[in-house]
Order: structure tokens, then sequence, then C-alpha cells
């Protein structure tokens, strides 16, 4: 093939076809967590969290829901991924080979929030959430309300997964009113699938006794849990706003370098094809979510 901007031209155009399929094929799991919420500045700060407004009986004045004093920020990251086809590849006609290449950049470009988003998850025991306290903490206090701990230790079991449940479900706001949480989904890594499913989905216990817990959320097993094997997840996925936050600044996009002319060109006779975006992730509402280490 010789090699000039025509010929170049319609190998971007394959590439960005065969991207795009990939990007549309892989099936990412974050959404299931995650509210997605767009961002148009390097930052965007989340004043609202801790502070959802309720009905209450209108006496008298309107009682206006100020913004909570609390402040979380999430700062966008850059991300990209590159790679490089040798010119004498195209020379050689053999362009194909760097299809799955190409496939594979796609795939990842689609799967890059999930690993942002479910290593939030087990970091969430360590790292800070809107209150100023862990994600997964002992002593949430929201305002005046109560002391309240979303965080355990136990190992993933019916027993520790109906406690998980009930705690949950008694989580009250800063008037000490039910939040009417009721957790549908939980997250484990690849080593509890058999333990999540003996939990929601076998019709009896161990013991031969129906199995009061069936059906009562979905279970969704994520692979990249896998370093954290006895750490498990409950949350309530059905609300308005869920528990971790996806923030997209920029959509990953297939770009390239390729002129004759450009410099990684003459000096290493090397094309550049790669896709970049700008995004992060961050911690919700504590109060959606449920973590144990599974250590004891």
């Amino acid at each position: 093939m010789i090699v000039n901007q025509a010929a170049l031209q319609s190998i971007y155009r394959g590439f960005k076809v065969i991207f795009n399929n990939a990007l549309k094929e892989a099936k990412p799991s974050f959404t299931k967590v995650a509210t997605v919420v767009p961002s148009t500045t390097k930052s965007e700060e989340y004043k609202w969290l801790g502070k959802v407004p309720r009905m209450r009986q209108w006496v008298g004045e309107r009682a206006v829901q100020n913004l909570s004093a609390y402040g979380f920020t999430i700062k966008n990251k850059p991300y990209e991924a590159t790679v490089g086809v040798d010119r004498e590849d195209i020379e050689d006609d053999s362009i194909g080979l760097y299809n799955p290449i190409i496939q594979a950049l796609g795939h990842s470009a689609s799967m890059h929030p999930d690993e942002l988003i479910f290593e939030l998850l087990p970091d969430g025991f360590t790292r800070l959430c809107y209150d100023g306290q862990y994600f997964f903490d002992d002593d949430h206090k929201d305002d005046g309300g109560p002391l309240q701990s979303n965080k355990g230790v136990a190992a993933l079991s019916p027993a520790s997964y109906s406690a998980a449940r009930a705690q949950m479900m008694s989580f009250k706001d800063e008037h000490n009113r039910s939040l009417n949480i009721v957790p549908n989904l939980l997250v484990v890594p690849p080593q509890l699938d058999g333990m999540g499913r003996e939990i929601l989905l076998a019709e009896r216990n161990a013991n031969g006794a129906t199995n009061v817990n069936r059906n009562t959320a979905e279970l969704l097993v994520v692979p990249a849990l896998s370093n954290n094997p006895t750490a498990w997840f409950l949350m309530d996925t059905t609300k308005p706003v869920k528990p971790l936050i996806f923030q997209r600044r920029k959509k990953a996009e297939f770009v390239a370098l390729d002129n004759p002319s450009d410099e990684n060109v003459f000096m290493r006779k090397e094309f550049l094809y790669g896709v970049d975006c700008r995004d992060n992730a961050g911690y919700g509402l504590w109060q959606l979510a449920y973590g144990s280490t599974g250590t004891e």
C-alpha cells in the first residue's frame, strides 16, 4: 500500500468504526451503582449532599431547605490509551493485524468508568465522603441527627446479610424520620459469588428451611473487586441519587496523529491512534450503601 493521505484517512475511518462498535458492545455496570453527572468545568462541588429535601406539612411560611454546609468536590482528570502503528505494516498491507488492538481500545474506553467506580468501594473504608467521615464508617451524623453506622466487619452469610439489610432500613434523617431505604443490590467479588447466590437465589437454606432472603436483592459480581476477596457491599439504587457519582467532563474520543509529516512518523516511522477522556468518580450518599470488610 502506498502511504499517502488518502490511504491514511481510509485507515482512520476504518479504525474509528471498529473502535465505536467495540465501545457500544461492551457492557459496563457502573450505572447500576452511580449517578452520572455531566460536568462543564475543571471540578464540581456537591453542596446538596446531606440535604435532600423532603415534604412536610405547610404551616405558616415555606421552610426553605438551604444547601448543606457540607461541601464535596470532585476534580476531573484526563485519561488516555494510545497504540502505535508501524509505517511498514501499512506499506505491507498488514493493517488488519491492528484491528483487535483498536477493538481493545474501544472496550477499555467503555469499561473505564467501571474501573473508577468500583475501586471506590473497597477504598470506602479509608476515604472520606461529604460529611468528613469515611464513606463506610461507624459514626456518621448529619446536622442534628443520630449517630449511624453503615460499616461492618462480618463475613458474608445469611445472618450478616439480614443484619445489614435491617440496619440500612433503619437509617434516619436529621429529624429522626425514616429515610425509607430498602436495599436492592448486593455487590460482591468473584470469591463470594457462591455465597451471594445461596443468600439471594436458593429456595431453601442449609438447614432445609425456606430461604427468607430469596429475591430480596439483585446480585452483582464484580471481577475488579477480586483483590478484596472478603469485602461485600449492600446498596439501595432505587433513589434519584445513587450511592456513588461518576462525573463526566468529556466522553471518550478516538483521535489520531497520522500526518506523514508528524514528528512521530519522521523519527520513529509510527502513526499514533488513541482515545482520551476527562472524568472522575466520587462518593454520593453514604445512607444508600453498607460495606463490610468481611474479616470476622
